[in-house]
């Protein structure tokens, strides 16, 4: 099967994707829109999803530092939300007493990779 000009994109992304969420830096956490953008398309979101299902293993990536826009983790309580806060918390993320994470504090802004 050969790739078609959009799947080229596709793939392209999901590699620009990889990228970005290499460079996260330990203690701080970066939105999925966030991610979108740095890598190209602020609409894929989903696309940011996805790749951290199907490539955080294989690409050993820092998937926990991923979370929404709200400032909170995605992840469901008994599906991963209690691993990924550990690891969060571990780096020294403080959560608020909404589940919260302050993204004036703790959001990767220095873009400089």
């Amino acid at each position: 099967m050969s790739l078609g000009k959009s799947d080229n994109k596709g793939y392209s992304l999901s590699k620009n994707i990889i990228q970005v969420i290499k460079h996260i830096p330990k203690g701080k956490v970066a939105t999925y829109g966030q991610i979108a953008g740095l890598a190209g398309n602020p609409h894929a979101s989903r696309v940011v999803v996805w790749t951290l299902n199907s490539s955080s293993k294989t690409e050993n990536l820092p998937w926990y530092r991923v979370i929404n826009s709200k400032g909170t983790i995605s992840l469901k309580r008994g599906a991963g939300y209690e691993e990924q806060r550990k690891l969060l918390e571990s780096e020294g993320i403080v959560f608020n007493e909404n589940d919260k994470i302050d993204l004036k504090e703790f959001q990767w802004r220095d873009i400089s990779f």
